[in-house]
């Protein structure tokens, strides 16, 4: 009976979810990934591109007709959703990779600079700041097995913040401090942290009062939403060597009952949303999961990093549907428009896919990939690996060949017919 309940009231945070605007990361608290929106199946056109200071890995969201995302400028913009024209934007003290959440008229969002803030969503006015104890990237001696291996490296593929997610009032983020918070969404007045024991970039989903996210201690958390008090914790992977193989990078989805998370021990894992019981694993041979699922009617969906592949299951027993190779690696999300998948890749791609096979419908190359400067990309447009990963240059110029070249990190947004993303060249682009 308290399953039944419990199902029935995340099916209604899903209506509510999408009743109004696509104002949340994935579309609403329990990131949900999926909309009514039919995403075009043919490529026609840019609709309009809006150039920024600085790389974006923020996923855009939209509510009062607008378009909203923050940049690795440091800034939060707001731009018109039918024209790309910014209406406003605000500078806060650090790069923004975290996705907003616009409800009640508040704009919420993480910055680097350790704070939530909280920003008018029609003016960009500041409202208040909640300090955290401050951000940092993942970290260890020797990660990937950089040399010298007793040196301490940060992750550079630890490139989002945590993206809040605020129910009923209360807004629920992550924290490169370790902490998951618990905020009031009115004045930041803190009502409760819970602590891990590394960082926390997961984005938490909440569902039926319990808040889930990971941490990059190897540990999956699900918490009371109201007290902050540990319901259960499932352990993943452990790469104590080169930890390469660790953490809860990826951000939950939970649905009818069941909390789908991905990990960088290349797991995606389906557990019981009550209970933390393990209901099966995808174990996808050494390369990780980044992304967070998306679930749509008995169909499980989500991206590899190295293998490249969009992945199809049945979302009740693990059971594979399809398999599709993709240009480059995945870290952003699939968004399901109708009978089309989106995702971004590092090649510089948009690709959209039809949902029943996985096929490739269309795919859409960035300025920055088009341009290629420094040869992250094949002649036909896959990454070169072989290139990028050169172990003589890897860590000191991995992120000005492979991040530069116009990789989507972002989750695209579907709203009206036209698919919002924001690249690493700067733009947020508007294609219909």
């Amino acid at each position: 009976m308290k399953q039944l309940i419990w199902m029935a009231l995340t099916a209604v945070l899903a209506v509510a979810a999408f009743a109004d605007d696509v104002a949340m990361f994935r579309g609403g608290p329990a990131h949900p990934g999926v909309t009514s929106d039919q995403a075009p199946r043919e490529f026609h056109r840019v609709k309009w591109k809006f150039p920024t200071g600085g790389r974006i890995y923020s996923s855009p969201v939209t509510a009062n007709g607008l378009i909203y995302f923050g940049g690795d400028d440091s800034n939060v913009y707001a731009v018109d959703a039918e024209t790309g024209v910014q209406k406003w934007m605000t500078t806060t003290g650090g790069p923004v990779n975290s996705t907003p959440a616009v409800v009640d008229g508040n704009l919420y969002v993480v910055s680097f600079d350790g704070r939530l803030y909280c920003l008018d969503a029609l003016t960009g006015d500041i409202k208040w700041k909640f300090a955290t104890e401050g951000e940092r990237r993942f970290e260890a001696k020797g990660i990937h097995g950089f040399k010298p291996r007793n040196q301490t490296f940060p992750d550079l593929f630890d490139t989002f913040l945590s993206s809040p997610a605020v129910v009923d009032g209360v807004v629920y983020f992550g924290c490169g401090d370790g902490n998951i918070y618990a905020v009031n969404g009115s004045d930041g007045e803190l009502k409760w942290k819970f602590k891990t024991n590394d960082v926390v970039h997961s984005s938490p989903a909440v569902a039926g009062g319990i808040v889930y996210a990971g941490s990059w201690d190897s540990y999956f958390y699900a918490i009371d939403a109201a007290t902050g008090a540990l319901k259960w914790k499932f352990q993943g992977g452990e790469d104590p060597v080169i930890h390469n193989q660790v953490g809860f990078q990826s951000s939950p989805t939970v649905k009818d009952g069941i909390v789908y998370t991905g990990c960088r021990d290349s797991n995606l894992y389906a557990l019981d949303a009550l209970t933390g019981k393990e209901v099966f694993r995808s174990n996808n041979q050494g390369s990780w999961v980044i992304v967070t699922p998306a679930v749509v009617g008995d169909t499980l969906l989500y991206g590899t990093s190295d293998s490249r592949v969009v992945r199809a299951m049945d979302a009740k027993t693990g059971k594979d549907k399809y398999l599709e190779k993709a240009q480059g690696f995945i870290f952003s999300s699939p968004t399901v428009a109708g009978d089309v998948i989106v995702h971004g890749t590092f090649a510089g791609t948009l690709e959209a896919r039809d949902l029943a096979t996985g096929k490739l419908l269309w795919s859409f190359r960035t300025d920055g990939a088009k341009q290629n400067p420094f040869w992250a990309l094949t002649p036909t447009g896959d990454m070169n690996t072989q290139f990028v990963f050169n172990t003589q240059y890897f860590y000191l110029e991995a992120t000005v060949k492979e991040f530069a070249p116009g990789v989507v990190f972002s989750t695209p947004l579907v709203s009206k017919g036209v698919v919002y993303f924001g690249s690493t060249d700067g733009n947020m682009y508007a294609i219909d």
